[in-house]
């Protein structure tokens, strides 16, 4: 473990190096809440529509931002694989799951980071401050998991340049559309509603949901499926990663 957490130490240094990534995560979901926000509020009171309300959007948003994580870990990973650096590791007698372990412990906070200043924008938009939202940080926990792994999947498997494009465009377009962030899944119909919902995205949506608004009972029949896939994805990495190694 000792060399586990080095590693971590070092990918955290790696991180506070490339500020603008980071800073990205936490400027783009606030810039949503923001423009939904207005669009909300400019909504005549005669259609009768909160779609975008704040209570509703911010849990949302908080999760859709945390897929950016995911381009980041890639990121991180894939420039990793290509240097000499990573050679020189796999010499050492850390395993797969102490590199993947590496990599996902400064990544945790990171999220928590994005969370919190993602709430601290949705409290100043109207958002009522309570405990509920620090509940709902432990809540998203499990889809932070599954970004990271997602994203260390991607950097085991592809080079630095096509990461972007699948962990950026394309993992972005799959939270937004296949969560129901900002819109109701019930719009696309039952079938691209059940698909969804055999996801983790959705379901930590509704988790989120659940937990903002203090409906404690609801969040275990939402998280245990975010929780299979973290598992699921964590080992996956490991797994791939190892593969990777050994062909070194």
């Amino acid at each position: 473990m000792k060399r586990t957490f080095c590693f971590a130490k070092r990918n955290l240094k790696e991180m506070v190096r490339d500020p603008i990534s980071v800073g990205f995560g936490i400027v783009l979901p606030i810039t949503l809440l923001v423009l939904l926000t207005i669009i909300n509020s400019n909504i005549p009171k005669e259609a009768q529509e909160n779609m975008f309300a704040i209570r509703l959007l911010a849990p949302g948003i908080g999760v859709f931002g945390l897929s950016f994580i995911a381009l980041f870990a890639a990121l991180l990973l894939a420039k990793d694989r290509g240097s000499s650096f990573m050679l020189r590791l796999y010499t050492s007698p850390m395993t797969g799951g102490n590199f993947i372990l590496g990599y996902t412990l400064p990544l945790l906070p990171m999220g928590v980071v994005q969370l919190v200043f993602c709430f601290a924008a949705a409290i100043a938009l109207g958002l009522p401050f309570s405990a509920n939202l620090l509940v709902c940080i432990l809540v998203c926990l499990p889809i932070m998991v599954v970004d990271i792994a997602i994203g260390l999947i991607c950097g085991t498997c592809l080079n630095e340049k096509a990461v972007g494009g699948l962990c950026g465009a394309l993992l972005t377009n799959v939270t937004a559309w296949l969560s129901g962030c900002w819109f109701s899944l019930d719009l696309l119909g039952d079938g691209f509603r059940k698909f969804a919902y055999m996801l983790p995205f959705a379901n930590a949506v509704d988790a989120a949901h659940a937990a903002v608004d203090g409906s404690y009972a609801d969040i275990p029949g939402k998280l245990w499926v975010v929780c299979v896939w973290a598992v699921g994805l964590m080992a996956l990495a490991v797994v791939l990663f190892t593969h990777k190694k050994k062909l070194k």
